[in-house]
């Protein structure tokens, strides 16, 4: 059975939207995409070379894949990145698509019964931006994995991760934090079962 693992790059008030460039998704008027750039360093850049590397099958929501094939299949296999991408199975979540311009995409319409049938596919699916179908995704109980990279700003608007219609999940430390040299740092959670609440901190432990 493989794992679905999100890939994704959080400000710390959680904002993920286009964090690559101005113009890669101004949805709700949004005014500070490129965000991350001033963060990028190398050492954080081979991380998540490594991790693109690892993927054998990659995971969209609708408007991240539109960005994606807009920009990928341009690029050659003098980039690593790109070749990557445009070689690997690309699976894309959305119930108004019937065609893909991306060569190797098939478009999913039933994400819980597909995604369940991928993973007996793939060992490593991997899941980049796409907040809308991640929501999805965990209340599937569908995420193994986070693979958050947390950079060091507070942007106060623009989309959020997880911000609407999450349900309860929980997640355990699956390695030490990193940190990398301008500020960002890199967090990896595995899926755990649900929160456990209702304990008062002020009293002492069993």
């Amino acid at each position: 059975m493989g794992i679905v693992q999100v890939d994704l790059f959080l400000t710390l008030d959680g904002v993920y939207q286009a964090p690559g460039g101005p113009d890669e998704d101004r949805t709700g008027g949004f005014e500070h995409g490129g965000w991350q750039g001033a963060y990028f360093d190398d050492a954080s850049g081979e991380s998540i070379s490594a991790e693109i590397e690892r993927l054998d099958a990659l995971l969209l929501g609708r408007r991240t894949y539109d960005i994606f094939a807009g920009y990928w299949p341009g690029h050659g296999d003098d980039d690593p990145i790109a070749a990557r991408f445009n070689a690997v199975p690309k699976f894309v979540a959305s119930r108004s698509l019937t065609a893909a311009s991306w060569e190797g995409t098939t478009v999913l319409s039933d994400v819980a019964a597909e995604v369940r049938e991928l993973k007996e596919r793939f060992a490593r699916i991997h899941v980049i931006g796409s907040g809308d179908l991640v929501v999805s995704l965990v209340r599937e109980d569908l995420v193994d994995r986070l693979n958050l990279l947390l950079y060091p700003l507070v942007l106060g608007s623009g989309k959020r991760f997880l911000g609407h219609g999450a349900v309860p999940a929980a997640f355990s430390l699956a390695g030490p934090p990193r940190a990398f040299p301008k500020g960002a740092v890199s967090l990896v959670y595995e899926r755990s079962g649900v929160p456990v609440t209702g304990i008062d901190v002020s009293q002492p432990a069993p």
